[in-house]
């Protein structure tokens, strides 16, 4: 007999370990500084229901991530990487 399994929890995709795949849940609203960052990034392809990874991480913890979305690859800020929650799997 199978157990049921428990979800993994969402977390944003700057913290999601790099060469792990998730599934974008959504994207949520930057402040008010950022108006039309959410906007943007729905347009780049970060919507709910795809596949994304992180790719490569700087060094240094600082910096942009490498991510790819779909069949495409961006370089991502932490404020922009952290406005996307993902589920792992």
């Amino acid at each position: 007999m199978k157990t049921p399994s428990t979800p993994s929890a969402a977390l944003t995709l700057d913290l999601l370990p790099e060469r792990t795949q998730a599934v974008i849940q959504r994207v949520r609203d930057a402040d008010s500084d950022q108006a039309g960052l959410q906007r943007r990034l729905l347009e780049l392809g970060f919507v709910p229901g795809e596949r994304v990874q992180v790719l490569r991480r700087p060094l240094a913890g600082r910096g942009p991530l490498a991510v790819r979305v779909g069949g495409s690859t961006f370089a991502m800020r932490p404020l922009e990487s952290s406005l996307i929650e993902v589920l792992p799997g």
